[in-house]
């Protein structure tokens, strides 16, 4: 879990430090409601990646993050933008996965 965490927290800054130097939108609330759906994503990957969570309870938790990111931007923001924050999460919720697959044990933790 502290792993997860510091993914999170890691994934959450990096992110917005490239949004803000170098695709500086003027609206920081924005970017950093997009930086915490790119963190959420990395950490949610890698808390999600044991052997104890099936591949059906690892959609569920991905649909329900997603949902709670969107519901969380239309109310602070509108739908329209917060659109892009699961486009964001679901591209690093898949990349991570894809990039295990390769892997031998199927996983980024081992």
């Amino acid at each position: 879990m502290q792993k997860a965490l510091m993914y999170f927290g890691l994934g959450t800054v990096l992110s917005f430090v490239i949004n803000y130097f170098f695709m500086n939108s003027g609206n920081i609330p924005l970017e950093i409601f997009y930086a915490i759906a790119f963190g959420s994503a990395w950490g949610l990957s890698y808390f999600l990646d044991t052997p104890k969570f099936s591949l059906w309870q690892k959609l569920t938790f991905s649909f329900a993050a997603m949902a709670l990111l969107v519901l969380i931007g239309t109310l602070i923001f509108n739908l329209k933008l917060a659109i892009p924050a699961i486009l964001k999460f679901s591209m690093v919720f898949v990349a991570y996965y894809l990039i295990a697959s390769f892997r031998g044990s199927k996983s980024l933790r081992n």
